[in-house]
């Protein structure tokens, strides 16, 4: 299901960077940018309201893994579903002032193995308003039947903090770009590198 570990023809290959809109939804694996196994950025360029500053911004997958970018009571939150059976939250403690902002999140993997975890800051026009690790992360794939999608979680919810059907942006979304290192491009994604060529060299023997 990995493209990257099975070295099969994948669209996004060697991508390292996807800019995505409003309107963007159901974006299957495949056509997503991968994010998986790697450090990576979600940058969201978003106008809050002055009130009722709350849904999703940017999510993929569900209830039984995913993750999600989005406002409740017009505070940041990035919540992290690992296979619907572990869920990490790093949440902003203010809300986000009305008006026009940059929301930024930044993962830095541990490497190691796949599936490590990680350590998640939130940023607000470039200040950092949290942080927090992600233990565990999903090292194959988040949903065979749910996509990505950009200011509304279409399927089941990554989270239950928001509602099933009714977790629209309330705000403006101008875009939101995902960022991704290689992998391989540090010193801790060494083992990750070997390990992923262990698996291809064993598919071409069998």
């Amino acid at each position: 299901m990995n493209p990257a570990m099975a070295g099969r023809p994948d669209l996004m290959a060697g991508r390292t960077s996807l800019t995505v809109y409003p309107g963007m939804t159901g974006m299957m694996e495949n056509a997503f940018i991968n994010i998986k196994n790697r450090s990576y950025t979600i940058t969201a360029q978003v106008e809050v309201p002055q009130s009722n500053a709350n849904g999703v911004i940017i999510c993929q997958g569900g209830r039984f893994g995913g993750w999600t970018l989005y406002l409740k009571d017009g505070k940041p939150i990035y919540t992290y579903n690992w296979v619907g059976l572990e869920r990490y939250n790093i949440e902003a403690s203010q809300p986000i002032p009305s008006g026009k902002a940059t929301i930024r999140f930044d993962f830095a993997y541990d490497g190691g193995k796949l599936g490590a975890g990680g350590t998640g800051t939130l940023f607000v026009n470039d200040k950092k308003v949290a942080q927090g690790r992600i233990d565990k992360t999903n090292p194959v794939m988040f949903s065979a039947d749910e996509g990505a999608d950009v200011g509304v979680d279409e399927g089941t919810p990554v989270t239950e903090d928001y509602k099933e059907r009714d977790n629209k942006f309330t705000g403006r979304i101008y875009q939101v770009t995902i960022d991704v290192k290689p992998m391989g491009a540090n010193v801790k994604d060494k083992a990750d590198k070997a390990a992923q060529q262990f698996l291809m060299d064993k598919a071409a023997e069998d």
